[in-house]
């Protein structure tokens, strides 16, 4: 995608949604911290259920160590790795005590260097809670990235990498956002809804998807013309048959039985 193309492609977006954030529920970076922990392979809703009475008792690291594995592991029993989540986010909550003073660090390398948190979840919290222009690649926007041509990349680094030279100036603070809720509401993985897509025009996608109303047409059209091929090829089968010849068209198949 060149450059104005991709400066047009954000400002739709921004445009459409002029202040997007993250969709997890939290009330200060070590809460947001936790949240993106436990969303890995678990969507938003199902962690903010789950969070939500979890948080109106724990805001620090000290509350968590306090309510220990065994009692945040049956908090978190609804998100799918629940076990392996609960303890890397006690041994987080304990090495930011230890290594942080209670605060979460503002730095990737520091933040990578918890347990649990890989660059994706780092650049969430540097980008949501502090403000920072990172691109935290999940899978819609790798694959928005890759769909629409955007930044197209065979690993979500090598599309994070390209985001970074390629996003301009005024967008790159909620370009991942805007990714996102693109890939998560519009983009869809299954079946892109096209027809109201604010960037189709920009989009390398093919084919697009049409509305709902007219893939039904479709499908009928491609019903009735795969009917109609069929005909024609039975017909055609029938007139390719060999027929008798004057010759042997009275004889009769049968060879007459031989008397003992």
């Amino acid at each position: 995608m060149k450059r104005d193309a991709i400066f047009e492609f954000f400002r739709r977006l921004a445009e459409a949604n002029p202040s997007p954030t993250t969709e997890l529920e939290y009330s200060n970076p070590y809460t947001l911290l936790v949240a993106v922990v436990l969303s890995a392979q678990a969507t938003d809703a199902s962690v903010n259920v789950a969070c939500r009475p979890l948080f109106e008792r724990i805001q620090a690291p000290q509350q968590m160590v306090e309510l220990g594995e065994d009692a945040l592991r049956e908090a978190i029993k609804t998100i799918g790795l629940f076990n392996t989540k609960a303890k890397n986010v006690i041994a987080l909550s304990q090495a930011l005590i230890d290594v942080h003073a209670g605060e979460v660090p503002r730095t990737r390398e520091e933040l990578q260097s918890l347990p649990g948190v890989g660059r994706k979840t780092a650049n969430v919290v540097l980008n949501t809670a502090f403000g920072e222009e990172t691109f935290a690649v999940d899978t819609h926007v790798f694959r928005v990235c890759n769909r629409t041509g955007l930044a197209p990349g065979k690993t979500p680094d090598e599309v994070e990498a390209k985001l970074e030279k390629i996003v301009p100036r005024p967008f790159r603070r909620d370009a991942h956002h805007w990714l996102i809720l693109h890939g998560r509401y519009v983009c869809k993985a299954r079946l892109p809804e096209c027809w109201r897509c604010p960037v189709v025009d920009l989009c390398r996608f093919k084919p697009k998807t049409p509305p709902p109303g007219e893939r039904v047409k479709s499908s009928k059209t491609k019903a009735s013309a795969v009917r109609s091929a069929s005909r024609e090829s039975s017909k055609a089968r029938i007139a390719k048959a060999p027929t008798a010849s004057p010759r042997t068209a009275g004889r009769s198949r049968s060879r007459p039985s031989r008397l003992p």
